[in-house]
């Protein structure tokens, strides 16, 4: 399932590029609705490029069908970036801890700098290979998704401003 997501920001492209590569923003990231924790596994710079692998936890209601076939305590995944500080690009593959033969994803963000602000946009796809029940679960990861970034507006704008 394709899917796009905008996020209106106050702050400057180069304000909000920084906070996504800072630790100590990432692990606030378990703050929004839809996840129960948020762990820096790796990161490595190299030169304006910053590689980077966050491990998530998924938090979200989920039918009884669903819950069925996954373990919703199992629904950690690791999302592996590279973000190019001077291209205010990112790329991200979502490898899961677990189900890895039932998830695929990937997205690319990209910043640009508007009059009051930014705008990030994110694209990507998301496939969950389950008969009966694998477009319900994409349609939930995906709005999991777009209420933590609608979320995560207010977390960056508050963690820019307090820096």
């Amino acid at each position: 399932m394709k899917f796009e997501i905008t996020q209106g920001l106050t702050a400057r492209v180069t304000d909000v590029d920084d906070a996504l590569v800072d630790p100590a923003f990432l692990v606030r990231m378990a703050e929004l609705p839809k996840l129960g924790s948020a762990d820096v596994l790796d990161q490595r710079r190299d030169g304006d490029v910053v590689h980077q692998d966050v491990r998530f936890l998924f938090r979200a209601e989920l039918s009884r069908a669903v819950t069925r076939v996954v373990d919703p305590a199992l629904m950690t995944w690791i999302e592996r970036s590279v973000c190019d500080l001077t291209r205010h690009e990112t790329t991200c593959e979502i490898i899961p801890d677990h189900y890895g033969g039932l998830l695929t994803g990937r997205y690319r963000s990209a910043i640009v700098e508007q009059r009051t602000g930014s705008l990030r946009t994110i694209i990507g796809e998301l496939k969950v290979k389950m008969p009966l029940v694998g477009a319900k679960v994409e349609g939930a990861i995906i709005g999991g998704l777009k209420a933590n970034a609608a979320a995560q507006v207010g977390l960056l704008d508050a963690f820019i401003a307090g820096r």
